[in-house]
């Protein structure tokens, strides 16, 4: 895998370049997707259109999934998942939590992992069976004795209707757990779980390419996701197989 993991970083920092040269900058293009608060603009855009190409060019039988719209089929039974840009909102507000997730999946799943905070430079990565690093350096979930001592990640979707019930959700968690944390980037959440930052996420009405690489860093930095009950793309992950269960009768 290390072929195919080091184009999976070089596309990521394709990307990245991308849009550090438009960060900060008036948006461009700006449209909206699902909703009026969904935006989408030329520096996601130009981001997928970096990746793309590399992938193209250099893997021309593999399949794409890619948030924005990229796509082929696969004639060699292997996708690439990918988020150009994880965080638009924030990157559009100089909010600086944002990053491109690239992931290939083959027919036994999660094959590699990337996730790159192009702001802090830091590239997440993970190899299935492999172990997950940042900088060369392994990583392992943090396991805090209980859900009443876990630091707890979440995010919300942008239909009004579903954000009233994940408020729901959040007032019935809160007491219960250290504090919660929303970042406003999937990838991040779940890089940051491989990386000891926060011990538990939980989100519903994700997409493939929101977990897609941050599933396989937790798992192999020894944590465990599943998804929510009713919500095939929904998501839940957490440090320890029993701080999965208690966080999932809370908010299932």
């Amino acid at each position: 895998m290390s072929a195919d993991l080091d184009l999976a970083e070089r596309a990521a920092r394709a990307a990245g370049d991308v849009l550090l040269s438009r960060y900060g900058r008036p948006p461009e293009g700006l449209a909206a997707k699902s909703t009026g608060t969904d935006p989408v603009s030329d520096a996601d855009r130009e981001a997928e259109r970096a990746i793309h190409e590399l992938l193209r060019s250099e893997r021309p039988d593999d399949g794409l999934l890619s948030e924005e719209g990229a796509h082929a089929e696969t004639a060699s039974g292997r996708r690439w998942v990918v988020d150009p840009l994880d965080g638009t909102v924030n990157y559009l507000y100089g909010f600086p939590v944002w990053a491109v997730s690239v992931a290939l999946e083959d027919d036994a799943g999660s094959a590699l992992a990337v996730v790159l905070d192009p702001v802090r430079d830091e590239c997440f990565s993970a190899v299935r069976d492999g172990g997950a690093r940042l900088a060369g350096a392994p990583l392992h979930v943090r396991r805090p004795a209980d859900l009443g001592q876990a630091l707890v990640g979440t995010g919300f979707a942008y239909d009004p209707v579903r954000r009233a019930q994940q408020a729901g959700v959040v007032r019935r968690l809160l007491p219960r757990v250290r504090d919660i944390r929303r970042v406003g980037a999937a990838a991040l959440d779940l890089a940051w779980i491989a990386a000891g930052r926060m011990d538990a996420y939980y989100e519903r009405g994700l997409n493939r390419w929101d977990w897609a690489a941050g599933r396989l860093l937790v798992t192999e930095a020894g944590g465990v996701v599943t998804a929510l009950e009713g919500e095939p793309e929904g998501l839940l992950a957490a440090a320890t197989p029993d701080l999965l269960s208690d966080l999932a009768a809370l908010v299932g």
